[in-house]
């Protein structure tokens, strides 16, 4: 059975993005050093493979991931990852109220939680499913749907912005530590949720 993966690289003050994050500006003023430890590229996700070693693993291991979800805000600010996140896999939008368009390429918008969820498990096999952003991570969180926390922890203040774990409904949640390595401008922990 698939695993929910919330993915996000965030600094040790807690944000996933400078204040005025925008399309063209997704990570905000400040925010580029988020992924720093990601190599340099275009729109496509697997465009930003790293150079290093642990990075380049822990890159590989999010890439083999059969599904993602992601919030709305997310996906428009990535510029719609050109509708393919990554080998053509199916990409889960998760908004409120869906555009009067569709979704491009491998996309398609959901305002059902629990069934975007569970479509994505069934599409991904025996694959794991990616989680992104930080709205749709805090509403999955609430809603018990993430499984796992992956978290590229950058050594970076960013003071303000988008913090991923900023959620006055949250209730609080255990996480186990299943494994931490250090990487180059980032050292990843990977955290099984408890409760």
């Amino acid at each position: 059975m698939s695993t929910v993966i919330l993915d996000m690289s965030m600094s040790l003050d807690g944000f996933v993005a400078g204040p005025g994050d925008e399309p063209g500006h997704g990570l905000g003023a400040g925010g580029e050093p988020l992924h720093a430890w990601l190599g340099d590229g275009g729109i496509s996700p697997v465009s930003h493979r790293p150079a290093t070693s642990v990075n380049a693993e822990v890159f590989d291991e999010m890439l083999a991931t059969g599904a993602v979800i992601t919030g709305r805000r997310t996906f428009e600010l990535a510029g719609e990852w050109d509708g393919d996140h990554h080998d053509g896999v199916p990409i889960f939008v998760l908004t409120r109220t869906p555009p009067n368009r569709a979704a491009p390429g491998h996309a398609r918008y959901s305002t059902d939680l629990g069934a975007a969820v569970a479509e994505a498990k069934r599409l991904a096999g025996d694959r794991n499913v990616m989680a992104h952003g930080a709205s749709a991570a805090q509403a999955l969180l609430r809603a018990g749907l993430i499984d796992e926390v992956f978290i590229h922890l950058v050594p970076l203040l960013l003071g303000r912005g988008r913090r991923l774990f900023d959620d006055p409904q949250a209730a609080t949640k255990r996480l186990h530590l299943l494994w931490s390595r250090e990487g180059e401008g980032a050292l990843h922990l990977r955290y099984r949720v408890m409760n």
